[in-house]
Formats: structure tokens, C-alpha cells, sequence
């Protein structure tokens, strides 16, 4: 059994080195001009902070990680289009000629869809978010934010927000092979309420906020899921039966 699946790990390894690669050579290019995606990074949080204070860096090294942190961040959205290329090449062997073909609709909206996660929670979640969670006894005590703190929470929602998009692409293509239709996601809702709930949780910052703002958008994209599964893997209906 194991021999079987020897040539499996020798492309997954195949696969997460290439990807790997990329993102080592996209974060070296983005680290020659980390402060303007710094100061990017920054914008939904600003009008937050109170009059006449800024972030600050705790630690001596905090500057130096943080720009290693945004680096790394921005050289894997570079990173996207290879990363899921590469991973449909590690799962094209199992699938037929026709689903083959797919590759350039899959990497594109698999793209397009982790962007516009990320887009969500960066115009949305992270300005009221902040708005929040800096507000709240903001009379009592100042508010001075790590910039390093600030930078893996960012980063944290963006991808957390950008993977959670992924659910009709991965629901898409689920369908295309026959393993989902519309009846299971169905019939599994009120399961994928839950876990959509205890996902935000885990994702977002700890106020229900956020955690709305995370599982609202995931509860819609979950029906549009269904409504893909219906297009390109509709149940079959039951046989009538003979009068």
C-alpha cells in the first residue's frame, strides 16, 4: 500500500516545493519595499486610533519582524495563482480528460474568490472591528497598538477571510467530480451552521462583531454552494413510483 502511494507524495512534495519557491522569491521582492504595503496594511485602522497617537513597536526586533510579517503576507497573495495551479496539477491525475480542462477557471476564481474574501475583510471587518475594540474603554486606559500584534492580526484575518471564501470554488469543484450534490449540502445545513459559527470564532477577534461579520457572509456563500451544486451535480429525483 505504501508503494501505491509513493508516487503521490513525490509530486505533493513536487507541488509544495515550486510553491514553496515562489513565495520565498515574492517575499524577497516585496521585502525591498515593505513600507508602502506597511502603510496599506495600516489605513483600516488609523481612523480608529485617538487624535495624536499612533501604533508603536514594543520590542527592538518587533520593527524588523513586522516587516518580515508583511513581506511574507504580501508575497503569498502574489503567490495565489501558482499555489492553486500547483495544487490542481497534484489532483488533475485522479480526474477525467474534460474536468482536466478546467485548470484556468479553477486557478482564476480560486484567485478571484480569496481576493475578495480578503477585500471583505479588510474594507469591513477590520475598520469595525478596530472601531470596537479600540473604543471600548478607550475613556479608561490609552490605547497604543503593537505594531507587530497589529501586522499577525491583519494577516491572521485576511487569509482566514480569503480561505473562507474558497467555498463555492471547493463546492464547485466537489460537484464536477459527483462526490457533493445540492440534497447533501442540504440536508447538511443546520451541521454547517454550527461550524460556520465555531469557524468565525476561532478566525476573528473575540467580540461578536466580528464574529458576525465572518459568519453572515459564509451563511450566503453557503447558499450559493447549494445553488452550485444544483447547476453542475443536481440530486436525482426519486423514481415515481408504479400506480
Amino acid at each position: 500500500m505504501f508503494e501505491d502511494l509513493k508516487p503521490h507524495i513525490a509530486d505533493l512534495r513536487k507541488r509544495l516545493v515550486i510553491s514553496s519557491i515562489t513565495v520565498v522569491i515574492m517575499f524577497f521582492a516585496c521585502f525591498s519595499f515593505y513600507e508602502p504595503i506597511l502603510e496599506w496594511m495600516m489605513v483600516p485602522v488609523k481612523h480608529a486610533l485617538p487624535a495624536g497617537t499612533s501604533m508603536i513597536a514594543v520590542e527592538i526586533q518587533e520593527t524588523f519582524f513586522t516587516a518580515m510579517k508583511v513581506a511574507f503576507f504580501a508575497g503569498f497573495i502574489l503567490s495565489l495563482p501558482v499555489i492553486f495551479w500547483q495544487l490542481w496539477l497534484f489532483l488533475a491525475p485522479g480526474l477525467y480528460d474534460h474536468e482536466k480542462k478546467l485548470v484556468i477557471p479553477f486557478v482564476f476564481f480560486a484567485t478571484l474568490m480569496f481576493l475578495m474574501g480578503a477585500s471583505f475583510a479588510y474594507y469591513i471587518v477590520v475598520p469595525i472591528g478596530f472601531d470596537f475594540l479600540i473604543a471600548f474603554g478607550n475613556s479608561v486606559v490609552s490605547v497604543l497598538p503593537s505594531i507587530g500584534k497589529y501586522v499577525g492580526f491583519f494577516t491572521k484575518l485576511m487569509i482566514g477571510f480569503g480561505i473562507a471564501f474558497e467555498l463555492p470554488v471547493i463546492t464547485f469543484f466537489l460537484a464536477k467530480i459527483g462526490l457533493v450534490d445540492d440534497k447533501m449540502l442540504k440536508d447538511f445545513f443546520r451541521y454547517a451552521v454550527v461550524l460556520i459559527f465555531i469557524v468565525a470564532a476561532i478566525l476573528t477577534p473575540p467580540d461578536v462583531i466580528s464574529q458576525i461579520l465572518m459568519a453572515a457572509p459564509l451563511l450566503v456563500l453557503y447558499g450559493v454552494s447549494i445553488y452550485i451544486a444544483k447547476i453542475f451535480n443536481p440530486a436525482q429525483k426519486e423514481e415515481e413510483e408504479e400506480e
